[in-house]
């Protein structure tokens, strides 16, 4: 369906593509991967003819229609969300835009002369709209709202009222409603709650298009995806299976290149051996002229390139009291309502307790009641003795002084820390070289969580309390903070919406719902084994 002959791709001195080929059949469903700033962006907008490769082609067969999400939505404003989701559907929402106009002007008293026209229109237009299945796509439109996380209320109301995350969601499902040929999703399940990916996973999954989408949520990935392009290096290629047999094939691929290439060295230094002692002696001159040729005329096999891996550790938090927190009677409302009604809940030390529940159901406003940054309304939030608090809140990253660069933030954050100590933190959340000299102001999403959890993470608390804590994070960094968090010897209480993130660290569950905190023993695996469920919205 869509062909990538043999693209190159400069960005001024930066190489993207370099003679690369791949292709996107029909019904595949191919997850694209690769290191930040690999070019997956570029690759969509070349798909979309948003841009042209500097050689080669991008071939599209004709007919095939192409929907594009991309993190950058655009402007709404005008419609009720509904109303956007349904203006991707092509033909049928203009005839929709055509039907309201006319239901305001029968309703509008100065164009009352001409309401035989008008009546007369809407007919038409009524009958035409009935022939398109407009009806219908209403219905259809709210389904996937829902599915997304919308309630009636938000669905009918002004979509320029939305915060970001959820104009995202309208974005999305204004793809998932129009069902191209193809689907192009960059970055899908950014925004969602772990009920809505979940809902998004099996609406792609039972999708019968081609779909071409990157993630940085490995689970979500896995079930949907049957093949992966990977870009590196200004190379595609190409690998059959999920995320998961992509990542065992390319260490095994790594793998048996290192072998080469080590066999390959240890010949060459035999031969390069040979010729050193024997290229003065006369009698082997032959011999040694044979070598050399030899040599020249050899492929050289090139060393596996090596992702630079992140990594941190933890330096020894102290110590904190066995009991971390204790929230005794706790009422906590937000005008009429109620989140919390004689809350009793305790943390004790060494635990890691991840808090599911739907959207709104006081997720963090329980961690904003451990952090002290809201109180009670009743009761009492207790902090154990010698408890360290490190807070991870979702606005962190709005905090960030824009003036300052990277590493200067360090250094006004740490003024006793020496700069090697600072260098090497910077490096262990993906800051090395010239990025430390980044001001704060232009870092991407990502690169702002990455600061923030440097900032949190050198001086270690020994109570950690983290909201939504990967979200912007790419793969790579996730994969270094969990295998990080999971040496860490303290406590911590977190949300989050990836299940990897959660099945690897959580050994407690709490589950927010109207009745109260449902406390499970065991972490996020046990959870899903007991109930049956992902999410607590699933019932």
């Amino acid at each position: 369906m869509i062909r990538l002959d043999n693209i190159s791709k400069h960005n001024g001195q930066r190489v993207i593509f370099i003679e690369a080929s791949a292709a996107l059949l029909k019904g595949e469903k191919v997850g694209l991967v690769g290191p930040n700033g690999a070019g997956k962006s570029t690759l969509f907008r070349m798909i979309t003819k948003q841009e042209e490769p500097d050689e080669g082609n991008v071939l599209t067969d004709r007919g095939v229609t192409i929907g594009f999400f991309s993190q950058d939505v655009g402007e709404m404003s005008g419609h009720s969300a509904v109303a956007e989701v349904m203006n991707g559907a092509g033909a049928v929402s203009e005839v929709a835009a055509e039907l309201a106009e006319l239901e305001a002007a029968m309703a509008d008293p100065e164009r009352m002369d001409e309401l035989d026209s008008i009546i007369e229109r809407f007919g038409e237009v009524q009958s035409r709209f009935e022939d398109l299945g407009g009806y219908a796509l209403d219905g259809k439109a709210r389904e996937v709202l829902h599915g997304l996380g919308f309630t009636q209320e938000m669905m009918d109301g002004d979509v320029s009222l939305l915060s970001g995350g959820w104009k995202m969601r309208v974005a999305l499902g204004r793809i998932l409603l129009m069902k191209p040929d193809v689907m192009l999703l960059d970055e899908p399940s950014n925004h969602l709650d772990l009920e809505s990916l979940i809902w998004l996973e099996q609406f792609l999954a039972g999708y019968d298009g081609a779909l071409l989408m990157t993630s940085h949520d490995r689970a979500f990935m896995n079930r949907i995806i049957n093949k992966v392009i990977e870009i590196d290096g200004g190379n595609l290629t190409t690998f059959s299976g999920n995320y998961e047999f992509y990542e065992e094939q390319r260490a095994l691929n790594e793998k048996h290149q290192q072998a080469q290439f080590e066999r390959q060295q240890a010949m060459l230094a035999k031969e390069i051996n040979f010729i050193e002692r024997f290229k003065a002696r006369a009698s082997h001159a032959a011999q040694v002229q044979s070598r050399v040729k030899k040599l020249d005329k050899i492929d050289r096999v090139e060393p596996p390139k090596r992702r630079q891996a992140m990594s941190f550790e933890f330096a020894p938090a102290p110590r904190s009291g066995d009991v971390v927190v204790n929230i005794q009677d706790v009422d906590k409302r937000y005008g009429s309502r109620t989140i919390y009604d004689g809350l009793d809940l305790m943390i004790r030390r060494r635990e890691r307790c991840c808090i599911m529940g739907v959207n709104g159901a006081g997720k963090s406003t329980l961690l904003k009641l451990v952090t002290g940054t809201t109180e009670p309304d009743s009761g009492t939030v207790t902090v154990g003795s010698n408890v360290k608090i490190g807070y991870f809140a979702q606005h962190a990253m709005d905090l960030l002084d824009g003036d300052r660069t990277v590493f200067e933030m360090l250094e006004y954050t740490f003024p006793q820390a020496n700069q090697g100590a600072l260098r090497s933190l910077a490096g262990g959340f993906g800051f090395s070289g010239d990025e430390v000299e980044k001001s704060c102001r232009v870092l991407s999403g990502g690169e702002k969580a990455r600061l923030v959890m440097a900032l949190m993470l050198f001086d270690p608390p020994n109570f950690l309390v983290l909201d939504e804590p990967t979200n912007h994070l790419d793969m790579a960094t996730k994969e270094m903070l969990i295998t990080a968090l999971a040496d860490y010897d303290g406590t911590m209480l977190f949300v989050s919406h990836d299940r990897h993130f959660l099945a690897a660290l959580s050994n407690r569950v709490l589950e927010v719902t109207p009745e109260g905190v449902h406390q499970y023993g065991g972490g996020y695996t046990e959870y899903v084994a007991r109930t049956g469920q992902e999410a607590p919205g699933l019932h």
